[in-house]
């Protein structure tokens, strides 16, 4: 598989809150993106902390797992997580309230496995178009769930960033879980609400169809989105399924 992932904090912010990273072992590759949130610096601690577990987490993975087996190990090691987050918080007072979305693609020659909390997304392109593959857990999402407003009015709603769901911030948590199957023509993309804010599905998809390398996709995809604010951090994470077994760069 060939990958990307870049992260930027944006044309406004000080700090860069996102975190995450693409791993590779010998069974696939494990995708990660996180956008912290907290007091002072918490957010940044609250998303690498996430990284930071996920990359141990590959590094040490063996055995080839089942569908099955493979959601079970994204739910428990995101409950896990959640608790270690959690402590982390009610130990330092620095922390007190810290959090973070994650989305994290389980990724292998014959299927992807996503969990996610939040509002981070993940996305698939293939011969079948663009889709979006998580359901934001945030207060517009909801609303529009319910029907109370619509899908153009939550674009612009002045609380589109209020998370219903978040990970560190409670003991009692629910993962969404996915799977698909893998498609060798097909790419997967990890992103936080930094990029999703400011382009559409359409400018999306125009730029991973663009005749460039997958690094050059990522950079065009965090510029596009400084040229319209840049009011967030922007994190990407992009993985080709159609080149299995070439090497790409991690983050």
């Amino acid at each position: 598989m060939e990958f990307a992932f870049q992260t930027d904090p944006g044309m406004v912010r000080p700090h860069n809150e996102d975190s995450g990273g693409i791993f590779k072992n010998d069974h696939g590759v494990l995708a990660v993106v996180a956008d912290g949130m907290g007091g002072h610096q918490a957010g940044d601690i609250a998303s690498s902390m996430t990284k930071d577990y996920f990359r141990t987490l590959w590094e040490q993975h063996e055995g080839n797992l089942t569908i099955n087996e493979t959601e079970q190990w994204l739910v428990e090691h995101v409950i896990h997580l959640n608790e270690k987050l959690y402590q982390h918080a009610n130990e330092h007072e620095e922390c007190k309230g810290m959090g973070t979305t994650v989305v994290v693609a389980y990724c292998t020659k014959e299927f992807v496995s996503i969990a996610h909390i939040g509002d981070s997304r993940a996305y698939v392109k293939n011969e079948n178009g663009f889709q979006l593959k998580t359901n934001d857990h945030s207060l517009v999402q909801e609303l529009v769930n319910t029907g109370q407003i619509s899908e153009q009015e939550a674009e612009h709603h002045p609380r589109r960033n209020v998370l219903l769901r978040a990970l560190g911030t409670g003991l009692d948590i629910k993962v969404d879980v996915s799977t698909f199957p893998a498609d060798e023509s097909e790419y997967l993309l990890l992103c936080s609400d930094g990029l999703t804010n400011k382009l559409s599905l359409d400018d999306i998809e125009e730029q991973l169809q663009a005749n460039v390398d997958i690094e050059q996709k990522a950079t065009n995809l965090i510029k596009l989105a400084n040229e319209r604010g840049g009011e967030d951090n922007i994190t990407v994470a992009i993985i080709s399924m159609s080149t299995a077994g070439s090497d790409g760069s991690s983050g």
